[in-house]
């Protein structure tokens, strides 16, 4: 296979004209100006007002990231977000840049009009981007579940797993991620970590991640999990574990560190400190985000009751791990893990499907949310601290 090689030495799977807000007032406007370019342009964006670092830095590495060639900036001109230091960042790296601010182009219809044009220029200068060689090993590929149900954890999610571990074999970087759902399976992860060091952070980040549920009265169980057949939170944890696979962990990192070096990585989602700013996990598309902002070239999706959403920027595979809800949602599904339970396939078997169909979006081809024209994108406040040395050992 093929990628667009960046300034950062990263290569990109995609090549995609991002537009960005960088306040909710200028949503509108940045939708608009997608509209007429939707396969080549991804709107994304962040509605708050107030200014956030997590948010600063989140829109600097999602604007440079490897599946993106160029980006359009649109302000609407008295937010707090630092849209010149935004495209300094991005102009950086290379990539076109160009800021529209709607106060000062003259409202909605004139900065519509010039971001259409933009995207038009910046797609036409990308469009002959050098495409090099890439191998199996420079991937980065993130894993999320949800609409789970009593399925997810003994089909879907042990299959992406084995395709996980396949991966890592290959040299390639893996991330699974929200501590929120693997709450009972601390001691686990902790004793697949590569140092003892990097153990006492992935139990502390999962104790963190409890002590933030239990402030907020909830945890992360829905009513749908039940009506699925999910009957506890450790039962649902377990199956999200599955994701994981068996590989040593190599490291654990927040939302926007980039992982040094291939391997198997857990996010933590949840942020730190006191309770603020709404809930640890908004939707399943926030943590895709926090994937993408860590460098995830795609996303594997694993749903029981079924999820029909794709996202901005990265590529997500839908594997359904039921076998009744694949036929009711094919049009959305890729993979139809359900068929360990209906047909007697074997984990390993569904697992090499998925590391196949892998192989191949990287190589260019169109997942089923991507056809179906799903580009959703969710960024909201939220505060962490860094990382400290024993999270990414040597």
């Amino acid at each position: 296979m093929k990628g667009y090689l960046r300034s950062d030495g990263r290569k990109g799977i995609r090549n995609v004209v991002a537009v960005a807000y960088l306040v909710e007032c200028a949503h509108h406007v940045a939708r608009e100006i997608v509209a007429p370019h939707r396969d080549t342009a991804h709107l994304i964006g962040f509605p708050g007002c107030f200014p956030n670092d997590y948010a600063q830095h989140m829109m600097e590495r999602l604007c440079t990231h490897p599946n993106v060639g160029g980006v359009v900036l649109v302000s609407l001109g008295c937010e707090s977000f630092d849209r010149n230091a935004l495209a300094e960042t991005i102009r950086a790296t290379g990539r076109p840049v160009e800021v529209l601010v709607i106060q000062r182009e003259g409202g909605t219809r004139a900065t519509i009009e010039a971001g259409r044009a933009a995207v038009t220029r910046i797609a036409g200068e990308i469009a002959d981007a050098p495409m090099v060689p890439m191998d199996l090993s420079e991937l980065v590929v993130g894993t999320v579940c949800g609409g789970s149900d009593g399925t997810s954890g003994i089909s879907g999610n042990p299959a992406v797993g084995r395709c996980f571990d396949r991966l890592v074999e290959a040299g390639a970087t893996c991330i699974f991620e929200e501590t929120g759902e693997l709450i009972g399976c601390e001691g686990i992860m902790a004793a697949r970590a590569a140092t003892p060091e990097l153990a006492e952070e992935i139990r502390a980040s999962v104790d963190k991640a409890a002590a933030y549920y239990a402030t907020l009265g909830f945890g992360s169980f829905a009513a749908g999990n039940a009506e699925g057949g999910l009957t506890t939170i450790e039962e649902k944890s377990l199956g999200a574990y599955a994701k994981s696979g068996q590989s040593e962990i190599s490291g654990l990192i927040k939302p926007g560190d980039i992982p040094p070096r291939g391997g198997l990585y857990l996010m933590d989602v949840v942020p730190d400190g006191e309770v603020r700013y709404g809930f640890p996990n908004i939707s399943d598309n926030a943590e895709i985000v926090e994937m993408m902002a860590s460098g995830a070239h795609m996303t594997l999706f694993v749903t029981g009751r079924g999820s029909v959403v794709g996202s901005a920027l990265a590529p997500v595979i839908k594997i359904a791990a039921n076998p009744h809800m694949y036929e009711r949602l094919r049009d959305d599904m890729d993979i139809n893990a359900g068929r360990i339970l209906s047909e007697g396939a074997s984990v390993e078997e569904v697992g090499s499907e998925i590391l196949d169909i892998v192989a191949r979006v990287a190589a260019g081809e169109r997942t089923k949310s991507e056809e179906l024209g799903h580009t959703e994108f969710i960024l909201t406040y939220k505060s962490f601290e860094p990382i400290g040395p024993a999270c990414l050992p040597v």
